[in-house]
């Protein structure tokens, strides 16, 4: 059955529902200062690629004071903007920029913890009776010695640090120089509001909020169960349920409560980045009377196997999920994800743009699939990512995802002066914004198409969506807008199928004419 849209004209509808997000990864998007990292000024230098792409909002990866324990989530001033990418001016200009080309900016926001160099931590830390000692997760050693539960860190090992000045121990969820942050406490909810605040009084459009459902833990920390499922190889994260340590109510709470700080500035969005599975995942909406995030990431086309059958029944059965008075997101890459062409391949990474950006809901695109970026292997001595660095050989590593936007076959590739950070992909050379706008048939072409067909027609943006029969390997929806309706045709498979479509196929991700009837090898059609 098809989603019911909201019954208001598509211009009163919020800019966010009709739009497309693009990510960038600062460091990895222009250097213009030649220290082989990105920066504010080398993004401002390049958003004439973001706006030509037809995309509505940049969504930039934290550009806050940091150690770059694990680059820039790691948060050491959240009200400042760290030397390597610019200044709070280099910032104010970015964001004129982006406002003249039409476009919105969207900041990470980074709640659950801060850097250990952040100076809350560092008056926390320096005795049990500071006044910000509650500011942070500190625990007695537990009985007999030894951290204070059996919680696990995302990044490995012990989720606690022993702190032998003060003889306690404190939690963080990530790295050990990453110090949860006590939201328990009403000091450090209103101090975080006054960060939000700081940022929207400065004219950004809303935030993609980090690790939000991990933002409050059970009281007492009891310990979290084990994972039955659990097998050796597989992250340690991943050994225990982590019951007690996420998704906890309250958070839910704080959650609302942004919500009405952030609608209080007009049209913003928030974004919540929460794995959880649908039924919890939903919880974040909120209700009508209280909602939460207006976007709970969905991250099912990236946690799940690229078949026909498998998309189909999460597609329509997600689209179900969603409660009346909020709207999907989809995401098919980002900086922590293998690269959707590295996934499944370049031939069908172009039917994943067609997917991506037809689907009823926002899109968020990841910089440099515009490109069909692909397979990127690190070599040992360039591994930069500390979730790789600690759990060696279990293919956690998000470096692969986080090389430099390559923009021509010059030096570097036109990102910098000097050797990047990171290494290029292999076919940098060819595989480049300059070579692809010379190619009408190329990926980034491709993209500009879909992108200008959504803007064209509203039953892209904010129709409805039914998903219809098709024959085996073909994944089939309509997209329907007052009297307009869109058939898209997803060939999954790298064969020719007879597919009995009639109309005129408004766009095809393959060069070529379309044949009636049939649907070419890893061929997605617009239909009208």
């Amino acid at each position: 059955m098809p989603i019911a849209d909201p019954a208001s004209p598509s211009d009163s509808i919020p800019w966010w529902r009709r739009g497309v997000v693009y990510q960038v990864y600062p460091r990895s998007f222009q250097d213009s200062d030649g220290d082989g990292i990105g920066d504010l000024a080398g993004i401002a230098a390049r958003l004439d690629h973001i706006a030509a792409l037809g995309v509505d909002a940049i969504w930039l990866s934290p550009i806050f004071p940091s150690p770059m324990c694990d680059f820039g989530y790691d948060v050491a001033d959240y009200c400042g903007v760290d030397p390597m990418f610019g200044d709070l001016a280099a910032f104010d200009r970015l964001l004129a920029a982006v406002h003249t080309r039409g476009l919105k900016l969207l900041l990470d926001f980074v709640p659950n913890h801060s850097s250990t160099a952040h100076p809350w931590f560092v008056a926390s830390r320096s005795s049990r009776d500071d006044p910000k000692r509650d500011w942070y997760i500190w625990r007695d050693p537990a009985p007999g010695g030894g951290p204070p539960n059996n919680w696990v860190s995302d990044m490995g090992g012990p989720a606690w640090e022993y702190d032998t000045a003060t003889g306690q121990y404190y939690l963080h969820t990530f790295l050990k120089e990453q110090a949860d942050l006590n939201w328990r406490n009403p000091a450090v909810v209103a101090a975080m509001r006054d960060v939000m605040r700081f940022w929207l009084d400065r004219g950004v459009d809303g935030f993609r909020i980090d690790v939000l459902w991990h933002i409050v833990k059970a009281d007492g920390l009891p310990d979290n169960p084990a994972n039955p499922d659990w097998r050796s190889g597989m992250a340690e994260k991943l050994s225990l349920l982590q019951h007690h340590s996420t998704d906890q109510p309250e958070a839910h709470d704080h959650t609302a409560d942004m919500r009405v700080l952030a609608d209080g500035y007009g049209d913003r969005v928030l974004v919540g980045e929460i794995f959880l599975p649908r039924d919890r995942l939903m919880r974040w909406y909120g209700t009508p009377a209280r909602p939460g995030v207006h976007l709970p990431f969905n991250f099912e086309l990236i946690e799940n196997p690229w078949d026909r059958d498998t998309l189909a029944a999460l597609i329509a059965g997600y689209d179900a999920a969603i409660p009346a008075h909020g709207w999907p997101n989809w995401v098919v890459g980002s900086h922590d994800a293998p690269r959707i062409a590295a996934r499944i391949g370049e031939a069908q990474a172009r039917v994943a743009a067609m997917l991506l950006l037809t689907l009823r809901g926002t899109p968020t695109l990841y910089q440099g699939d515009e490109l069909g970026i692909g397979r990127v292997d690190i070599p040992a001595d360039r591994i930069r990512d500390p979730q790789d660095l600690r759990q060696p050989g279990q293919g956690l590593g998000r470096d692969r995802s986080r090389t430099p936007m390559a923009w021509g076959d010059g030096p570097h590739a036109g990102f910098s002066t000097t050797e990047p950070w990171l290494p290029l992909h292999p076919d940098w050379r060819t595989r480049n914004v300059a070579a692809q706008a010379a190619d009408a048939e190329s990926m980034l072409h491709l993209y500009r198409r879909i992108l200008a067909l959504r803007r064209a027609e509203p039953a892209l943006s904010i129709g409805t969506m039914r998903v219809v029969d098709a024959p085996a390997g073909v994944l089939a929806y309509e997209r329907i807008h007052e009297e307009r309706t869109l058939t898209i045709l997803l060939n999954m498979t790298a064969a020719p199928v007879a597919c009995d479509w009639r109309g005129v196929a408004r766009l095809s991700t393959l060069s070529g004419t379309p044949q009636q009837g049939m649907l070419r090898a890893d061929e997605g059609l617009v239909v009208v």
